[in-house]
């Protein structure tokens, strides 16, 4: 009888969790799970960061995390390092390993993704990832920045390459010209940010992100400005208005280990309570 009060608990409780990740009213509010697409130069590592500070999400950047599993030579650092090596792209199903790895460590169902997908096939593959997890997108914000101003900012823009760090001499300057803040190491100049590389760069971008657009329509925000201070506000409204979230006031963080916890420790405490009571009863 305990038992099978036991599976019908926990049961219960699984259900009420997955109600809480998919059935939310538009009202109420909902996990911050959140895309952002842009072109190059767009101000998607600016954006990116405020959401970090301002709604304590988790910041996923794919080129971080390839990165980061190279350097720290992960199981799937290694496997994505001998393509990099022989200058091919790293496979759909390595880079949707590493989200999915990342998702599951994090600690939190409230993150933005960035960088990732590019494509409809890695939006379909991620999607279903995204599903097996319960934590499907919500938002996807496009950010919309003319032409002439991006092209003026990757101009200005100087690189820390060991670290990733990137400063602009428009409006992020490093402490000293040509230096890194951290390390004090030379910053450098990518090779292709130049106006003509730029050009076909962001003809690359269109060609990507229309069909992506396209596929997540349900759930995409155009925002549009000529600096991050005019467009963050727009994508701070959006997510008040449509998800119920104030800045610092996300709903409680689970990620997938902390569910499997709290089933693990429900099923011990239950366990114990039965054992209990069958002592009690033998007594």
């Amino acid at each position: 009888m305990l038992r099978s009060l036991s599976r019908f608990s926990i049961t219960k409780h699984t259900n009420l969790l997955r109600r809480s990740f998919h059935d939310c009213p538009s009202n109420a509010i909902q996990p911050l799970r959140l895309l952002l697409i842009g072109c190059p130069g767009s101000g998607k590592g600016t954006q990116s960061s405020r959401l970090e500070k301002n709604f304590g999400v988790a910041h996923l950047s794919s080129g971080d995390l390839l990165r980061r599993n190279i350097t720290d030579q992960t199981a799937l650092g290694q496997q994505a390092s001998q393509y990099v090596a022989d200058g091919k792209l790293v496979p759909d199903n390595l880079l949707i390993s590493l989200i999915d790895n990342e998702l599951f460590q994090v600690g939190n169902t409230n993150w933005l993704l960035d960088g990732f997908p590019r494509t409809i096939k890695q939006a379909e593959a991620l999607d279903a990832s995204l599903k097996k997890i319960m934590q499907p997108l919500n938002l996807v914000i496009n950010l919309q920045v003319p032409e002439d101003v991006i092209l003026q900012r990757i101009m200005d823009r100087w690189i820390h390459i060991p670290s990733g760090r990137v400063y602009n001499l428009s409006y992020n300057p490093p402490l000293v010209p040509g230096l890194d803040d951290v390390t004090g190491e030379p910053l450098s100049k990518r090779p292709d940010d130049t106006p003509e590389v730029f050009k076909v760069r962001l003809e690359q971008h269109h060609a990507m992100a229309s069909p992506l657009l396209d596929h997540y329509q349900n759930v995409v925000v155009n925002v549009s400005g000529s600096t991050s201070d005019e467009i963050y506000p727009q994508i701070e409204s959006e997510i008040v208005n449509r998800l119920g979230v104030l800045p610092g006031n996300l709903p409680a963080a689970l990620s997938i280990a902390a569910i499997k916890t709290r089933y693990q420790q429900q099923q011990f405490t239950e366990e114990v309570e039965e054992e209990k009571l069958t002592a009690g009863a033998s007594v």
